[in-house]
Order: structure tokens, then sequence, then C-alpha cells
């Protein structure tokens, strides 16, 4: 916690918004879509969905391939709490939806489905994609999978089992990647490394709690380091990298 702190205030202090972005493709991706207020029709069953899974007092055994959780001490844990304590907030997940419509995104990954907000966003934001989320405990799978079905979500592909087992038996080129479970940061480092050949000149990367911790902060800047990367951006609790050949190397930290 003093890390994330200490990352905030540098991020205070650094961070721009759209006026002191010099790139015109990131300056159009701010001010369009980080910035974009039009109230969709598809946030109402986001909405819905949260709703619902708030709503949910079952108890489901989760267990946790990554760091842990900071605020459960057991595995057995009630769906709605889960949801309010640990669950994508509302805000990040109408810029998640935002940002896959803004670049069309049609073949979509998800690493670390945990209830399925994230998935659910994904799945709304273009009729025509294909989301594949994998998840590595399978009673939140089922769960999420539930709430699929009764959401009526048939773009969705599920697999059950680890983040490193999926990346090496696949090999779908994809536009939009959301890494959202684990927070380790060397494996975070390894799924990217195991990524650069699934993404193409237009595919964008995005990486939940940059700050989590010490070491995952440290995966995040030899991300941003890397030779293939041209357009990073640091939005301080998601960190975006963009392949596009015809960009100069930039890196950007933005309020949103």
């Amino acid at each position: 916690m003093i890390h994330q702190s200490k990352s905030y205030i540098k991020f205070i202090r650094l961070s721009k918004n759209r006026h002191g972005v010099h790139s015109p493709f990131v300056y159009d991706l701010v001010t369009k879509c980080f910035n974009d207020k039009k109230i969709y029709p598809e946030y109402e069953i986001l909405k819905s969905h949260r709703k619902a899974l708030r709503s949910d007092s079952s108890m489901v055994e989760m267990k946790d391939f990554g760091q842990g959780s900071r605020v459960f001490k057991g595995n057995a844990r009630k769906v709605s709490a889960v949801v309010k304590n640990a669950g994508m907030k509302k805000k990040r997940q109408k810029l998640l939806f935002r940002l896959s419509k803004y670049f069309k995104s049609e073949t979509v990954l998800e690493l670390g489905t945990s209830l399925g907000l994230g998935t659910v966003a994904l799945s709304l934001s273009n009729e025509f994609s294909a989301i594949q989320t994998v998840e590595g405990c399978p009673n939140t799978l089922q769960k999420a999978q539930e709430y699929f079905e009764k959401f009526n979500l048939h773009n969705i592909q599920i697999h059950q089992e680890l983040f490193s087992e999926f990346l090496e038996n696949t090999s779908t080129q994809f536009n939009l990647i959301f890494i959202d479970g684990d927070h380790n940061g060397e494996r975070t480092l390894g799924y990217f490394n195991s990524l650069l050949n699934k993404v193409h000149n237009d595919s964008l990367i995005i990486f939940d709690d940059i700050y989590w911790s010490k070491d995952m902060t440290v995966a995040w800047q030899k991300i941003i380091a890397n030779e293939k990367v041209t357009v990073s951006i640091d939005t301080f609790q998601w960190g975006l990298v963009f392949f596009r050949k015809e960009q100069p190397k930039q890196h950007f930290v933005i309020r949103i």
C-alpha cells in the first residue's frame, strides 16, 4: 500500500489531460474514447448484470492462482461481497467497453474472467466480436458462465486453465488483450513476452493494477521499454501498450 501511495503522488505530479498530449493518435483516443460522455444503451445491461451479481448471496469456493486477495482471508466467498469489494468498478467497466468499441475489436482475449464484469463489457462492445476469456478457478468460471447465459451473451468462449497454458496453446492474433489477473510482476512479464507473437500493428494490450506492487511496476517499466512497444499510456490503474510501427516511441501519463 505504501508503494501505491507513493506511486500515486508521482502519477498526479506527472500526469496530463488531453491538452498536454502531443500525438494525434493519443489525443483522439483521449478525447473520443477516454472522455466520451455518451450514454450508451449497453450501459443499462452492464448495470443490470452488476445488480444481479450484487444481489447474489451464494457462496463460491474461489481458488487464487495469482498473488491472492488483499480483501478476503479464506477461499469461500459470497458473490455479492466479491463484486462489492474486489470487482471492477463501474467507471473502468464502461471505459473497457468504450476502448473495445473505439478500436472495433473483433478478436479479444481476457486473462482473468473472475465473475465476468470485464467480460460482459467486452462482449457488448461489438456484436461481431469473439471473446476468449481465461480463468483458472473452475467454480468462479462456472458462476460467471451462469450470468453470461442469463444475459444471452453468446460471443464468449471460456477457458478453464492457467494463463501460461492457454498462451502456449493458442496461435490466434488478437486485436485487444485485457490482463486482469495474477498481479505477479515476473509472470506478467512472461505473459507479455508470450503475447508478442499474438499481436499485430493495431493491437492493444491493457494491463490492470500496474502499481499493485513494486514488482508489478518493474514489470510495467520493462514492458514499455520493449522495442516492439511504440506507444504506452499510464492511467495509474491501467497501463496500455500499442505496437503501431508508424508511431514514434512515446510514453504518456494521463489522468482519466
